[in-house]
């Protein structure tokens, strides 16, 4: 194994360990080429993070070894990386590592992560999102080019309810991502809130193409607009995030024209880099204008007023939330039974 290597970014310098180590077998490519393209699109992935509490998704031995998801800032994580106190909707809590420097990045590609986890939130309130985030996940029997079209009708929506401006990226599989920066004066549930409207607006402009429907059995061969992950301490892999995968691919901003057209498979640890070269970071202006919920608030009230239609089911792990209807799967719900006559 080669030795250490030394990795400049930002005016700091990162170690790396064991530059050849193999973390993608089926490529070839190693912990050295994970580290260079972070390197390439620091600056892109550093605008993704910026004092974001994230999760670092690690596979220290590459995509076929063991991997996990490390919440809690590592041991002897620089004291020029901060963290920030987040709460889990279990009660407990932890210390998060928030990257303000690109070099961050690199110390974290050292200890094999390949995906970062950033929450909706900054680190001097971690209580009100600053995004609104939309997950288009395609299930059986649909692709990305269905979760494309989903995306178009998903601009319109946000458009027309309260003049909202979505940012699109590939997951890194089939799905696609939409974020909106929003004013962080919400709380989780309320933008949570906001999220359902929107998957039930989808809902009744593509019926047969689009579902807020939790339940597996009731989706369909629809894209599902998963509006849990919006919940407390859900989080979406951050844009330029490398996905664990055997080519490698990453989570590639877009901008508009390209969806439908671009698909996941051109991004990945090889292409994004010329790409960042020649374009940049697309996203580069997301944050300067942040956006009001109030219109899509108040399509939620008006959904709930005029359709009965309130809460939706929490993910399993959550404690019983005030307004969620029944936990339980439509299959396995007991049916009344039938009276005497």
């Amino acid at each position: 194994m080669a030795e250490a290597v030394e990795l400049e970014a930002g005016g700091r310098t990162v170690r790396l360990s064991s530059p050849g180590k193999v973390f993608f077998p089926e490529r070839g490519y190693t912990k050295l080429d994970l580290a260079r393209y972070y390197q390439a699109v620091a600056p892109g992935i550093l605008r993704a993070l910026r004092d974001r509490p994230t999760t670092l998704q690690r596979y220290p031995d590459g995509i076929t070894g063991e991997w996990f998801y490390q919440k809690r800032a590592p041991k002897g994580m620089p004291d020029w990386i901060p963290t920030a106190h987040i709460t889990f909707p279990s009660g407990r809590s932890a210390d998060e590592m928030c990257p303000t420097e690109e070099a961050a990045v690199l110390w974290a590609a050292q200890y094999g992560t390949l995906t970062f986890h950033p929450w909706p939130v900054r680190r001097d309130d971690v209580d009100h999102p600053d995004e609104l985030r939309i997950d288009l996940d395609p299930q059986p029997g649909t692709d990305y080019d269905d979760a494309a079209r989903a995306a178009h009708e998903l601009r319109a929506v946000l458009e027309e309810f309260g003049g909202l401006r979505g940012w699109p990226k590939t997951s890194g599989g089939r799905g696609i991502h939409v974020f909106v920066p929003i004013e962080p004066r919400w709380t989780f549930t309320q933008v949570r809130r906001a999220a359902i409207a929107v998957g039930r607006e989808m809902e009744r402009r593509m019926p047969e193409q689009v579902t807020i429907k939790w339940w597996k059995e009731e989706r369909g061969e629809r894209i599902f607009i998963d509006y849990n992950q919006t919940a407390r301490d859900r989080t979406i892999a951050s844009a330029y995030s490398v996905r664990p995968r055997p080519h490698a691919p990453v989570s590639a901003p877009l901008t508009w024209d390209e969806v439908g057209v671009a698909h996941p498979q051109d991004f990945d640890i090889t292409t994004m880099p010329a790409r960042f070269a020649e374009l940049g970071d697309v996203h580069a202006g997301m944050d300067d204008r942040s956006y009001s919920l109030d219109a899509l608030l108040e399509l939620a009230t008006k959904d709930e007023h005029d359709h009965g239609l309130g809460d939706l089911p929490y993910p399993p792990e959550y404690p019983k939330m005030p307004g969620e209807p029944s936990r339980v799967q439509p299959s396995r719900a007991k049916k009344p039974r039938p009276q005497k006559g």
